[in-house]
């Protein structure tokens, strides 16, 4: 792709990616829980789940989504109800220790990277905007495949940068939110329940 539209996209993507979302939220909670290794798990879930977003909206599958009332309320309902249900993990989560070790076992790193991926994956404004947003950077002259790896692979970068970002900084910080409890885990866990109520009573 041009030169000039690629770094138009990288633009893009850095607002896009410095906006709050339920990955970033899920990378700084993971980040505070169970330290920054553990969290790279997280990160490469949501990253595997984007790619799989990507090719879905460049391919045909959002456009579909888009026009049918029916799929947007069902994957409306699936993400929410998700979303519901992580919150509520989160909120149940053990208070922050301050030693690394407490944490770090608790959770296995498939359990993040499943976290990680469902997060996006199960949610739609994902879907949308994408299916709205990728088509204005396509160049239907040329290779759709090699696209979607330039594509895929910027935003991908990106959104990995800055998780990793937010899960250093709350894991730097962890000591400061160990004298708060479990009250950075009920609302950070009371945030995701509050979007996943939400998300499907929107229009």
């Amino acid at each position: 792709m041009l030169l000039n539209t690629w770094l138009l996209y990288l633009v893009a993507c850095v607002g896009l990616s410095l906006s709050p979302g339920p990955n970033s939220l899920l990378a700084l909670t993971h980040g505070a829980l169970h330290g920054i290794r553990k969290t790279l798990f997280t990160i490469a879930g949501g990253a595997t789940g984007f790619f799989l977003v990507i090719a879905l909206c460049l391919f045909g599958i959002g456009a579909l989504v888009k026009s049918s009332i029916l799929w947007l309320t069902v994957l409306k309902w699936i993400g929410g109800a998700y979303l519901v249900w992580l919150g509520i993990q989160v909120w149940r989560s053990p208070p922050i220790s301050g030693d690394l070790a407490v944490n770090t076992h608790l959770t296995n790193g498939w359990q993040l990277y499943r976290q990680g991926a469902l997060s996006s994956i199960t949610n739609p404004k994902v879907l949308l905007f994408f299916s709205a947003f990728l088509p204005q950077f396509i160049d239907p002259q040329r290779s759709l495949v090699v696209q979607f790896f330039i594509l895929a692979s910027t935003f991908v970068a990106i959104e990995c940068l800055v998780e990793g970002l937010l899960a250093n900084m709350a894991n730097r910080i962890r000591h400061w939110l160990k004298k708060v409890g479990r009250g950075f885990n009920r609302t950070c866990g009371g945030v995701f329940m509050v979007i996943g109520a939400a998300l499907p009573l929107r229009g």
